[in-house]
């Protein structure tokens, strides 16, 4: 099944190709269309800047060709020249009952593709349990679980995973604190919440490492004994950490995060797996040893100054954390066709070293990496060792709580408590995920409260009232079940119906690129275009009850992709607001 911009793309390109092909097979069977910048030139475009120098012709002149040989088809309305471009409108009548029709019947499916044979692992989140999670790492929840529906809408078999770092330093920090250190001495947490009595003790055991070399030694030695694989050891470590990685997935599962599966670090010490990775990177002719140390040197591979060697053992012969994640993405390959992770920025020269490693190792295919860049504060970088730092815990109240100030104020006098607080945290769980989300990855963040939970222009509200308004219309009237779209020939209900039918392409290309982003982007399209038409096109006072009726189904249409859309970045689409 294909989608109606989907048909009218594969027409131009097929009639293009059908043309093309007796000039130049190569060109013919890689051609390129636009989308206009405006619509008055058309719905698809096609440069002929690169065929004048094949045929030695001025591009207006091929343009004018051109467009005169493709003439109508099923989908193409009409084709125009215009300097140096063929523009090709597509047929209205047609993509407003194909679209209507096909959102209404798909509904919650509407957008999404069938089935595909591949799986898919999607790392995200993974961070140390060793208290809350705090603001500058919620991006990579927020991006990693958009994109694992996005995945799944797009018709993969999708796993999430959370892996757990139950070896490293911070989780041995944790646990030495919690035997050490008198809980007297703390301050009090910052909520009744285990990852947040637990972080108290690390922040303390940190202080107290950096202080006395003897705390250092002890830490080191739980390290140590992790890395190695004693048994006991890591029972000790679990019990430290486990509590805190509760309440890292309690908050996750506030902002309607989820994982299918949380792989702990160890298990590839126990099963051996790293041990096996540790003896072949040895034979590799890019190994080498320094005072019992083995290093791979990367200078082959592009890598310059201080880090050309990438230590995959200490002289003591332990493993690292990058080693064990090596015997852990071979592992995910394994299980998987496509294995993507979300890591930030500071992660970049690690992931190379993992990469490298892996192609050293004969691995035929390797992780996609999705980086984010790190959320900030105004007056500067967060830290959870430091104590300097807004917990996500905090921002979720706080999006919360200003959102229910809002609602109150617009709506205190029509609903009860209990309904204002419910649609408050909708919009305000809505608002945080959204405004993380809508930055590409790589671009930073400064986090500002008042743009976080802005409720106008793009944002989450803004995009759920234009959602609540079709339901809204809705209740009034609803749309009949079963009509042919005919009737819609107003440049605002026009606009609205091309709008909708891009939706599966936005999908599309948001999983095939790996661009989140775009979703909230076109919602926002889709939001806007809908308040335009809301202004332009009385719906229940329509000229006459077929063009009322339309409209109707117009308006269902809006409701079914802006949930279908808000879905997609985890955000709940309410009914009123």
């Amino acid at each position: 099944m294909k989608y109606p911009a989907e048909e009218f793309e594969d027409e131009v390109a097929g009639k293009l190709k059908e043309l093309l092909v007796k000039i130049d097979r190569e060109f013919a069977e890689n051609i390129k269309l636009e989308i206009p910048p405006s619509p008055d030139k058309g719905d698809l475009s096609f440069a002929c800047f690169p065929l004048a120098k094949i045929l030695k012709k001025p591009p207006q002149e091929i343009s004018v060709e051109i467009a005169r040989a493709v003439g109508k088809g099923e989908w193409i309305d009409r084709v125009e020249a215009c300097g140096g471009y063929v523009n090709f409108f597509i047929n209205i009548e047609k993509l407003c009952a194909e679209t209507v029709r096909l959102i209404r019947e798909m509904d919650e499916k509407y957008g999404s593709f069938e089935s595909r044979k591949e799986k898919v692992i999607i790392e995200h989140t993974s961070a140390n349990p060793n208290g809350p999670l705090h603001v500058g790492r919620a991006r990579n929840p927020i991006i990693g679980d958009t994109l694992v529906r996005v995945y799944r809408f797009y018709g993969y078999n999708v796993r999430s995973q959370f892996y757990v770092d139950d070896l490293g330093k911070q989780v041995a920090i944790l646990a030495w604190g919690l035997k050490n250190i008198d809980p007297s001495t703390l301050p009090p947490p910052s909520r009744e919440k285990a990852d947040h009595h637990l972080v108290r003790f690390y922040q303390k055991a940190y202080q107290m490492m950096e202080e006395n070399p003897d705390v250092e030694e002890e830490i080191n030695e739980i390290t140590r004994l992790c890395e190695s694989g004693d048994e006991k050891t890591i029972e000790m470590v679990r019990e430290a950490y486990e509590k805190a990685l509760d309440g890292i997935k309690e908050s996750l599962k506030r902002i309607n995060v989820e994982f299918d599966e949380f792989v702990e670090e160890s298990r590839f010490v126990r099963d051996g797996s790293v041990y096996k990775v540790v003896e072949e990177l040895k034979k590799s002719r890019y190994a080498g040893s320094e005072d019992g140390a083995w290093y791979i040197d990367l200078k082959e591979f592009g890598i310059q100054g201080r880090d050309t060697r990438f230590f995959f053992t200490r002289k003591d012969g332990t493993t690292l954390y990058a080693t064990r994640d090596i015997a852990y993405h071979i592992w995910k390959l394994n299980q998987a066709d496509i294995v993507i992770n979300v890591l930030g920025e500071d992660h970049k020269l690690e992931a190379k070293q993992v990469e490298i490693a892996l192609r050293i190792l004969g691995m035929k295919r390797l992780p996609k990496v999705v980086f984010y860049s790190f959320v900030t504060l105004p007056e500067g970088k967060l830290s959870t060792r430091r104590g300097r730092v807004i917990y996500l815990d905090d921002l979720i109240d706080e999006a919360i709580e200003r959102a229910y100030q809002e609602v109150k104020k617009r709506r205190g006098d029509e609903l009860d408590e209990k309904k204002l607080r419910k649609i408050a945290e909708i919009v305000g769980i809505g608002a945080l995920r959204y405004n993380i989300v809508k930055i590409q990855p790589e671009k930073d963040i400064v986090f500002k409260w008042e743009e976080a939970l802005n409720f106008e222009g793009d944002s989450a509200p803004f995009v759920q009232y234009a959602h609540a308004r079709a339901c809204s219309i809705l209740r009034k009237e609803s749309a009949p079940e079963k009509i042919t779209v005919r009737n819609l020939k107003h440049p605002s209900e026009i606009s609205l119906v091309k709008v909708l039918s891009r939706f599966p392409n936005v999908v599309k290309i948001s999983c095939t690129q790996n661009r989140p982003h775009l979703i909230p982007s076109y919602l926002f399209e889709l939001a806007s275009t809908f308040n335009q038409f809301y202004r332009d096109c009385p719906v229940l006072k329509a000229e006459s009850e077929e063009i009322k009726k339309e409209r109707l189904t117009l308006v269902d249409s809006v409701r079914i992709v802006l949930r279908n859309g808000l879905s997609l970045l985890g955000i709940e689409a309410p009914e009123e607001m």
